[in-house]
C-alpha cells in the first residue's frame, strides 16, 4: 500500500511541475522603482514629488490582444487611528455633538492611473482591487461593529475631504503617462504636512478590464536634525523629554521677563 501511495505522489508532483512549466502565472511583468527610496524631514521643507517610473516586460507567452495596457499606482502611507467629529450650533457656540473613529486607516493615500477608473474595469472589479477613493476600505467604529459603510456616508465624506484639502488623500486619473506602449511614469506629491514613516506603493496593471499582474516597492520618510531627536526622546524616554520640555519653558520664560522688563 505505502508503495502504491508512493507512485501516486510522485505522479501528482511530476503534474504539478509540468502544469507550471506550460502555464506560467503571469505572462507580463512590471518593473518599478522611485526616483528616492528615503525622503528626509527637514524644518525648512516645504514639500517634494517622488517619481515613479517602470516598465512592462513580455514574453513570447504574453497574448497579442495585450497591447494597451492600463496602471493603476495607490500609494498608501503609515496606518493609524483617526476620529472624525461632527459639530452642531447650539446656544450660540459650536460644539462636538458626534465622532466617528476610523481605524488603522491610511494618514496618506494617493491612487494614481492612466484614465478613468471606469473605463479600465468594471463596477465589480474596482470594488475588489479598490480602485478609487470610494472603494478603499475605511474601517470604522459604529457602535460594538467594525466596518466600511458606504462611500455617501456623512463621516466617511467629511473624513476624506478632511484628508483632501490637507493634501493627504488624493485621486487622480490622468497622473500616469505611458511614454511608450510599455514605459511608463507617474509623479508622487509629498506635501508639507506629510506623515513620517514607511510608505507602500502598489502597481497593478490591467488588460480587457482584467487585472493581470501587480508588484509593489517602498519608501521612508524620515526627519533628520533637531525635530527628529525631539520626536525619538519623547517616544523612547519620557522623563528626558519632560524634563528638556520644562527647561526650554524656564528659558522661553525667562527670556521673556528680560526683554519686556521695564527700567
Amino acid at each position: 500500500m505505502s508503495a502504491r501511495l508512493a507512485k501516486t505522489a510522485i505522479a501528482a508532483m511530476l503534474a504539478f511541475f509540468a502544469a507550471g512549466v506550460v502555464s506560467p502565472s503571469h505572462a507580463e511583468r512590471l518593473i518599478v522603482s522611485v526616483s528616492n527610496h528615503r525622503v528626509t524631514v527637514t524644518p525648512a521643507y516645504s514639500g517634494e514629488e517622488l517619481v515613479l517610473f517602470g516598465s512592462v516586460e513580455r514574453d513570447a507567452s504574453s497574448p497579442a490582444s495585450h497591447n494597451n495596457y492600463d496602471l493603476v499606482v495607490t500609494v498608501i502611507g503609515p496606518r493609524a487611528d483617526m476620529v472624525t467629529r461632527r459639530k452642531e450650533r447650539k446656544f450660540g457656540i459650536w460644539i462636538n455633538s458626534d465622532y466617528r473613529e476610523f481605524l488603522q486607516v491610511p494618514t496618506y493615500l494617493a491612487l494614481f492611473s492612466n484614465r478613468p477608473f471606469d473605463a479600465i474595469a468594471s463596477p465589480d472589479v474596482q470594488r475588489r482591487q479598490q480602485l478609487g477613493l470610494n472603494n478603499v476600505l475605511l474601517t470604522q467604529r459604529v457602535g460594538t461593529d467594525y466596518a466600511d459603510v458606504v462611500p455617501n456616508d456623512a463621516f466617511r465624506s467629511a473624513f476624506v475631504r478632511l484628508r483632501e484639502e490637507h493634501g493627504l488623500y488624493r485621486e487622480e486619473t490622468s497622473a500616469v503617462t505611458f511614454l511608450t506602449p510599455t514605459l511608463f511614469r507617474t509623479g508622487i506629491p509629498l506635501p508639507a504636512e506629510v506623515p513620517i514613516g514607511t510608505y507602500t506603493v502598489e502597481i497593478k496593471l490591467f488588460a480587457d478590464g482584467n487585472l493581470i499582474t501587480r508588484t509593489e516597492t517602498a519608501f521612508d520618510i524620515v526627519k533628520v536634525g533637531f525635530e527628529q531627536f525631539v520626536a525619538t526622546t519623547a517616544r523612547q524616554d519620557g522623563l528626558v523629554y519632560g524634563m528638556f520640555t520644562a527647561f526650554m519653558a524656564l528659558m522661553t520664560g525667562w527670556m521673556a521677563s528680560i526683554v519686556f522688563r521695564k527700567d
